[in-house]
């Protein structure tokens, strides 16, 4: 039970990061201050990545564009604004987890952004 209660907390906490990456990049990009917003596009994102990334040879490259293609749907501004706010959404979540794994030492990742 505890394994799996560890399990749980996990994710939420990887969810919560990776919905903060998305929120800051899609503040900056194209101002919409709506964090839950934000951590549901990480969750669909994920379930994109997890869907599409598994076709052998161009399964990762289907996979970003299908995670853009998340964000773009989510998220006004066209296929160039989904992209910035990608990028600064991976940019985002490099320095977030930099700082806490750092800091608290939890070795964490952030759910719904690509490689990180």
């Amino acid at each position: 039970m505890v394994a799996f209660l560890g399990s749980v907390v996990s994710f939420v906490v990887a969810l919560l990061v990776g919905g903060l990456a998305i929120y800051l990049s899609a503040r900056f990009v194209v101002d919409v201050d709506d964090y839950g917003h934000a951590v549901v596009t990480a969750f669909l994102g994920a379930v994109g990545w997890a869907l599409t990334s598994w076709v052998p040879l161009i399964g990762p490259l289907v996979a970003l564009v299908v995670w853009v293609g998340v964000i773009n749907w989510r998220y006004p501004g066209g296929w160039t604004k989904a992209a910035i706010i990608g990028v600064g959404a991976w940019l985002s979540a490099l320095v977030i987890l930099l700082l806490v794994n750092s800091v608290f030492g939890l070795g964490i990742r952030a759910f719904g952004i690509p490689g990180v």
